[in-house]
């Protein structure tokens, strides 16, 4: 079983006097031996399996304040769940009061002024429904069912980074919850220390309670043209040497992430490679549709595809294509890093790899990072990685947890021999408990500012259950 560095349970301590923080609650508080327990505590990776001392299904802002101000007066640790899909269970710790956000899900859409307002505990399933409705998007990754704080926060990487930047680059405005319990608003123009380091710096720094973010126009009134292509595992070295050359000279509103998935069996794919292990990219054009024949043109003809899923639809349908493949619970581990390039000596390792595929759901991917995302300076936001590259994850995954000792081996070692290829450091929504110089490495020359921002909002480090920056000294 994975495991992440929280407070353990301890038989000595004092169970918290949760009785004080109950009468001031519109939510509902949950504790060890309610019937509601141990479903509130699941989070998304069914490896992850920690009991917190209570869990606040918080009902409104207020809530997540006297929860933070308890935990505060008490020191109890605390934990804070949105959409739970955090890889290393970060949403809840043991012996923790858990902030639960999953019931905050409403949105509201402002056409004229293309902007969306999001409560904490949406998924971006949530959001792309309600962006939909009038032809725009706002860029975030490539499962419905992610949470949309723990995403934003961390970075945002998906189908439309390429062309509109990462989440964080179109994140206006945040409401914050602040360790001292009391709410502000950030922006460039309010808190602009606080707002650069909510732009990657993860949970670290408070409560985000609402975000505001910008849409944009895509596609032909939110169709866009996208789906797979599929290649054999054979010609994995072929592929994976041409998308690298191509992918920088694509227009910014053609992208695609590349890696390696086991074909699901059923439809839409043909029957004849239900359960194939391929190379696959999947594609998501945003741009004009009287275009698209020529742009898509490279893609549809390269090679020899063992088939080409490429066709018109609803943005929300490829941002959730994968949903019913990955429900919540399933064993999970992890491992991720950016590249700047796809090396020779890289292809060679995901090839080996790619063979010794441990499950059906087990797989790697490469998402690219450039275009619009390349443009912003590496120290406008706290996120670092802006000269390009891909942001890769290998992820062992099965229903079985007979089988998490294989998986999580399998990606170990997989991590292990393609790590010396990488830029140093990873994706932070992708990381599990690595220790404090992965986590450095993960922010290069922005850590040291992070440490400083946290020291002035969080100096004693109340929301530690996270990637973790200790204020600086």
């Amino acid at each position: 079983m994975t495991t992440t560095t929280t407070p353990t349970a301890t038989a000595q301590r004092p169970q918290p006097p949760y009785g004080e923080l109950t009468p001031g609650l519109r939510g509902a508080m949950i504790e060890p031996g309610d019937p509601a327990y141990d479903e509130a505590r699941a989070v998304y990776n069914g490896m992850i399996d920690r009991r917190p001392s209570a869990i606040v299904r918080c009902a409104d802002v207020a809530d997540v304040i006297a929860c933070v101000r308890f935990a505060r007066e008490h020191g109890v640790t605390l934990a804070v769940r949105g959409g739970g899909h955090n890889a290393g269970g970060l949403g809840v710790a043991d012996d923790a009061l858990v902030v639960d956000l999953s019931g905050l899900r409403s949105t509201t859409v402002d056409p004229a002024g293309h902007t969306v307002r999001v409560d904490p505990g949406c998924r971006w399933a949530d959001v792309d429904h309600a962006t939909s409705a009038f032809g725009t998007a706002t860029p975030s990754g490539i499962i419905g069912s992610t949470g949309v704080a723990g995403l934003t926060l961390g970075g945002g990487i998906g189908y439309l980074t390429r062309r509109f930047g990462l989440t964080i680059d179109n994140l206006l405005s945040a409401d914050v919850v602040l360790a001292d319990g009391t709410l502000v608003t950030a922006s460039t123009d309010s808190h602009p220390d606080l707002f650069w380091a909510l732009r990657g710096g993860g949970g670290n720094f408070g409560i985000v309670t609402s975000f505001r973010f910008a849409c944009h126009e895509i596609g032909e009134n939110g169709t866009i043209i996208g789906g797979p292509v599929f290649y054999d595992l054979a010609d994995l070295g072929e592929v994976m040497r041409w998308y690298r050359d191509l992918l920088p000279s694509l227009p910014e509103e053609l992208s695609g992430w590349i890696g390696v998935v086991s074909v699901p069996p059923g439809p839409p794919f043909p029957e004849q490679l239900w359960g194939r292990t391929v190379c696959a990219i999947v594609w998501c054009y945003t741009g004009s549709h009287d275009t698209a024949d020529a742009v898509l043109a490279p893609v549809r003809e390269f090679g020899s595809p063992l088939m080409v899923g490429v066709a018109p639809m609803p943005y929300p349908a490829l941002q959730t294509a994968f949903d019913p493949l990955y429900p919540a619970g399933l064993q999970w581990y992890w491992r991720a890093d950016v590249f700047t390039e796809i090396s020779d000596r890289a292809i060679e390792v995901h090839r080996r790899f790619a063979e010794k595929l441990p499950s059906g759901l087990s797989t790697m991917h490469l998402y690219p990072i450039d275009g619009a995302a390349a443009r912003v300076p590496a120290d406008a936001t706290a996120f670092p990685y802006r000269d390009g590259g891909w942001s890769g994850v290998i992820v062992g995954v099965d229903a079985d947890p007979a089988n998490g000792p294989a998986i999580t081996a399998w990606a170990k070692q997989y991590w292990e021999e393609l790590h010396p290829t990488s830029a140093g450091g990873a994706y932070i929504n992708f990381m599990m408990d690595e220790g404090t110089d992965r986590i450095r490495a993960s922010y290069r020359g922005n850590y040291d500012r992070l440490a400083s921002v946290k020291r002035r909002y969080d100096p004693d480090n109340l929301f530690r259950v996270n990637q973790n920056i200790p204020p600086a000294d």
